[in-house]
């Protein structure tokens, strides 16, 4: 009986240890792995150069590590395993009974203040007011979740120490009060690093007062769910299965005012929509670019409102699902992400805006090179 159970346990490591990576090397490849929402390692091409640096060897692990037979399930157990030696952090992810919640890196001070410097630059060049919306993520609103002496940083601190930098013409709205009370509430995703739209119709509940509107009541709207299987970004970070998918809800007022065209300009050309409610993207793993689409340099949004108000929004992809509620406010909203734009006023001149507003969150801010940009 020993010498049988012998042979079964060498077959089985034979299995693992040859045939598993045979089948491996010969099934068909993919480029992109829609789970992790990554491009994957590339077969490597051999040369004696790449074989004497080891940079081919280490190219072909990951290539056999990226397309490995089965490797959602192997990740799967192997997460199982660590989580019940105790460790709770996957891939710079801490796994929690209720949500995924990121590790936060050290902020870049040194960038932070050269973006504050930018934003008082431009607001003491223009006439047009200037409004500062940071917005914490998760991480910032559900620490007590986090492992006990499991380093995690101080948002609302990150927050403060940015507002009390701008100049005096600079207008900064405080938006971490009500998310921090409304905590209790779907206002952030599980699995991605994104608020919901219910977190910011919460944020703008608070912000459109700064900017000179009465809020629209949250009775007056339509909850639409577009979809209930969104597996964010966390997600992809450590296919960690445990946690519920999320809800990606869609927000509308019957006697509102309508969207009339959204352009969108990719750097290379423009394409006008008659929506910013991209459906397409319920198919796919990205789910959140339903809300304008994927980032891009240029947007803009016209609305059939009878006003002269415009906005001008400088923003990351936090904005995404919050615009819409600006749509009842103003007749124009100019939106630009400076990742991939050089020089701003070839896009818009900021003179021509009622307002403009910077919307981030704040662990974007705390590390964003681009937004210094603006003052060029």
């Amino acid at each position: 009986m020993k010498n049988i159970q012998k042979r079964i346990t060498t077959i089985i490591f034979f299995i693992t240890l040859l045939i598993l990576p045979l089948i491996t090397l010969f099934s068909k490849k993919e480029d992109f792995s829609s789970l992790e929402n990554r491009q994957l390692q590339k077969r490597p091409e051999f040369s004696l150069d790449d074989w004497f640096d080891k940079s081919f060897m280490k190219d072909f692990e990951n290539y056999v590590s990226d397309h490995f037979i089965g490797r959602p399930k192997w990740i799967e157990a192997k997460i199982g395993t660590e989580l019940a030696t105790g460790k709770h952090e996957v891939n710079g992810i801490y796994i929690t009974e209720e949500r995924l919640i990121e590790k936060i890196p050290d902020p870049e001070y040194d960038v932070m203040d050269r973006s504050v410097d930018a934003i008082n630059q431009l607001s003491a060049s223009v006439n047009t007011p200037v409004f500062v919306m940071l917005a914490p993520t998760s991480a910032g609103i559900y620490s007590e979740l986090i492992p006990k002496n499991a380093p995690q940083l101080d948002q609302h601190a990150i927050i403060e120490y940015v507002y009390s930098g701008l100049a005096s013409g600079v207008s900064s709205i405080d938006v971490y009060d009500i998310l921090n009370a409304s905590k209790e509430d779907y206002i952030y995703y599980r699995t991605d690093h994104h608020w919901t739209s219910l977190g910011a119709y919460m944020a703008y509940s608070a912000a459109i007062s700064k900017l000179g509107f009465t809020s629209i009541p949250y009775s007056k709207y339509d909850v639409e769910h577009a979809s209930g299987e969104f597996l964010g970004t966390y997600y992809s970070k450590t296919l960690y299965n445990k946690i519920d998918p999320d809800t990606i809800d869609i927000y509308s007022i019957k006697d509102g005012s309508n969207v009339t065209s959204c352009t969108v300009n990719n750097g290379l050309e423009e394409t006008v929509y008659d929506s910013i409610y991209f459906r397409d993207f319920l198919g796919t793993k990205d789910k959140y670019s339903i809300y304008l689409g994927t980032n891009q340099p240029y947007l803009n949004i016209k609305t059939n409102l009878q006003s002269d108000k415009k906005i001008l929004i400088f923003k990351d992809s936090y904005a995404n699902c919050f615009i819409p509620f600006l749509t009842q406010h103003y007749s124009e909203i100019t939106v630009l992400d400076m990742r991939y734009i050089n020089n701003f006023r070839e896009y818009a001149n900021p003179e021509d805006y009622t307002h403009i507003l910077f919307l981030y969150n704040a662990t974007t801010f705390s590390s964003d090179e681009n937004i210094r940009k603006i003052a060029y």
